[in-house]
């Protein structure tokens, strides 16, 4: 089979015979790949000129939408997915985190259209006050760049390396051309096909590229993003390219990572905790083996977060030794297939060559005290035919002396156990490795974790403190979180990817736009402090989800606030607070009197501001940013300016549901002087009239 490309919206060959593909348990060739012959500028340009525009034209919630639907689709195709993942050597384990944890980060971003407008656009933190009376303000706009982003993978996970990464341009509004390692590109090929089938996305939104993308990037501009996943010295060639500093095009890169755990100083082997029933569980020092045994073998320790050092106190490392012994020996090696088998092969014999270089490599400054890279048996497959390799444990007694385990990534079930003294000593060793993806430190006390914590965060992208009250529902030291940063600095390549709704802020250009509150309303579709009202005969409680438009104001009665609303209110509440209750009591304080209280003159607003009778107006959805600005005191007159801020139309999860949207409303409160005393912005969730 020779796989295909996906280019300018059709799936073609590349030219010649191409690169050999093979079955990472039997050797067995079973595809070969070629992008000789592709037009690397034309699918750049088919990008920008077809897929860009249309899924520029799309409002985040509807980019939302899509991500879920596509997201639907491939959890209902999974199984075409897991009988391809089988031969790059993944077990069913290994296969879940890269099918399921891939299609899980597209329904993660298919959520979190929740924190973004129903525009093509977004704002980006709040306006800025430029002028003294408050007629020339500033904010951040940020829109969808108008390139491409190019994905260059790695062989390890062929799906959720893909999927991890267009989640978020998608979301953005970037189309996006996918180069994932040659080696595992027929699993990948194997979902794109699917995703084109579905017709889901649009147009030019996605492209793939199964052998080669070298010169792809002669063709790069500065509205392309370009994001890199590999060794370092791939990736430092690629960052170095002339198009990409000519261009000043942005480049994310997450590279080798030489990753670690902590034992903390308070751990004691053999110690359990007992159950909420009284049952004796796992202590930390049994939690601690088997997050090591987990990652040095999930993949066949093929991940750029796995642990690669283990560093643990002087006084443990023979129990550590033993124990962790002990459960490596369990593992079963053979064909992943297999009921059974924990552990299948590296990806391929390119991998195993690599693998077992660097491994001879570190045995010339320690001891391997597990595992060896020819004597180990294999299930239900031929060892010599597969790409196996046994677990690895080394020593290290002195890893500030012998310093290759530092420097040197065996990017396999390979790790090093080495001792440290106090806990800033364990901080110096983890700081060696020059800068990873992730780090973990397993403690039960809090003190021993801060210090740990503060002190190496500055060379770790993401740090895991593990103890017995998360041990059950953590994630685990290996999985980056599609809502958290997933990147390292220095030597894992000062990248950064995912991190929700940061995540997405990399593919769009934020513009910092200036001019007077009505007009900045008028450009961004939200109301701006201090804009022109636009006045309607009707109240807006009345109008309709579709009827309703930014910046419709109504200004209220009035309301001159007593000494018994502060009473009643408290009575009601039960909030007596001295300020508000106890005149003698102010000396020091910034009150001249009794002041009511800030959510009673919230609660005042409300009633002022309600229309009572039955509307569109569903519910109250919920409060952002309130200030209390003002004291509000006794014989004060109050009222409020109601105005439209934002509106965001929502989905009909079924056909009986009721059409609706979510509208925000900036509460201004202001006093007889005119000055704002309290300001906030209510949600309501708003009925359209239109229920189709």
């Amino acid at each position: 089979m020779k796989l295909q490309n996906y280019v300018s919206g059709q799936w073609i060959c590349g030219d010649g015979d191409g690169q050999p593909l093979f079955n990472a348990i039997t050797d067995e060739q079973i595809a070969t790949a070629s992008s000789a012959g592709l037009d690397f500028s034309g699918m750049m340009d088919y990008a920008r000129k077809v897929g860009g525009p249309a899924l520029r034209k799309m409002t985040f919630q509807e980019r939302g939408l899509m991500l879920k639907k596509l997201a639907l689709h491939l959890t209902n195709e999974k199984e075409k997915f897991y009988k391809v993942s089988w031969a790059t050597g993944a077990t069913r384990k290994d296969s879940w985190i890269d099918i399921e944890g891939g299609i899980g980060n597209l329904f993660t971003y298919a959520s979190l259209r929740r924190q973004f407008p129903d525009e093509t656009f977004c704002m980006d933190g709040e306006a800025v006050k430029l002028s003294a009376n408050g007629t020339f303000i500033g904010h951040h706009i940020c829109v969808p760049k108008e390139g491409v982003a190019i994905h260059i993978n790695a062989f390890n996970f062929p799906v959720w390396g893909m999927l991890e990464k267009i989640a978020v341009n998608f979301l953005a509004g970037v189309p996006a051309i996918v180069k994932p390692a040659t080696i595992t590109s027929f699993l990948t090929e194997a979902v794109v096909k699917e995703i084109d089938a579905s017709g889901i996305l649009p147009k030019g939104a996605l492209q793939l590229i199964c052998g080669s993308a070298n010169g792809i990037l002669d063709h790069v501009s500065s509205q392309d993003i370009v994001t890199f996943t590999g060794s370092a010295s791939t990736g430092k060639m690629l960052k170095s390219h002339p198009r990409l500093i000519e261009e000043a095009v942005p480049f994310t890169m997450e590279a080798d990572s030489l990753n670690c755990i902590v034992l903390g100083l308070d751990v004691e082997p053999g110690r359990k905790q007992l159950s909420s029933s009284g049952a004796a569980e796992d202590g930390l020092f049994d939690i601690f083996i088997k997050e090591v045994q987990r990652e040095m073998t999930v993949k066949a320790g093929q991940k750029c977060t796995a642990i690669r050092r283990i560093i643990v106190p002087e006084n443990l490392i023979e129990a550590v030794q033993i124990s962790l012994g002990k459960r490596l020996g369990q593992i079963s090696i053979g064909d992943p297939q297999l009921e059974g088998v924990r552990m299948g092969p590296l990806a391929g014999k390119s991998q195993l060559k690599e693998v077992t270089e660097k491994v001879k490599l570190l045995a010339q400054t320690q001891e391997i005290i597990f595992g060896d890279i020819n004597n180990f048996e294999v299930t239900a497959a031929n060892k010599n035919k597969g790409a196996f390799i046994s677990p690895i444990l080394f020593l290290n007694k002195d890893p500030f002396k012998y310093q290759d385990v530092h420097n040197i990534e065996a990017f396999g079930p390979v790790s090093t156990i080495m001792p440290y003294k106090t806990t800033a000593e364990a901080i110096a060793l983890a700081k060696m490795g020059k800068g990873s993806l992730v780090c973990s430190i397993v403690t039960g006390d809090d003190k021993i974790a801060k210090e740990f914590v503060i002190g190496a965060a500055c060379m770790h992208g993401r740090i895991l403190v593990l103890n017995t009250a998360c041990a059950k529902e953590s994630t685990g030291h290996g999985s980056p979180m599609p809502m958290l940063t997933h990147g390292g600095p220095g030597r894992a390549g000062g990248g950064e990817e995912m991190g929700g709704k940061r995540g997405v802020f990399h593919y769009l250009q934020r513009t910092a736009i200036q001019g007077s509150p009505t007009a900045l309303t008028n450009i961004t579709n939200n109301y701006q402090y201090g804009g022109e009202y636009i006045e309607k005969d009707i109240h807006p409680f009345k109008r309709y989800f579709e009827e309703l438009v930014i910046g419709e104001t109504i200004i209220t009665a009035k309301h001159t606030v007593s000494e018994a609303d502060l009473v009643n209110f408290a009575n009601v509440s039960g909030d007596n607070f001295y300020a508000h209750m106890d005149a003698t009591s102010l000396e020091g304080t910034i009150f001249t009197q009794r002041v009511a209280h800030g959510y009673f003159i919230l609660s005042k607003a409300a009633g002022l501001f309600v229309d009572a009778k039955k509307g569109p107006v569903l519910l109250n959805y919920g409060l952002e940013d309130c200030r209390f600005i003002k004291p509000v005191y006794p014989g004060a007159t109050i009222g409020v300016r109601f105005t439209c801020k934002e509106k965001i139309a929502q989905e009909k999860k079924s056909p009986d549901d009721i059409a609706k949207g979510i509208v925000k409303w900036l509460v201004d409160i202001y006093d007889e002087t005119g000055e704002t005393v309290a300001i906030a912005t209510i949600l309501t969730m708003v009925k359209k009239k239109n229920q189709g």
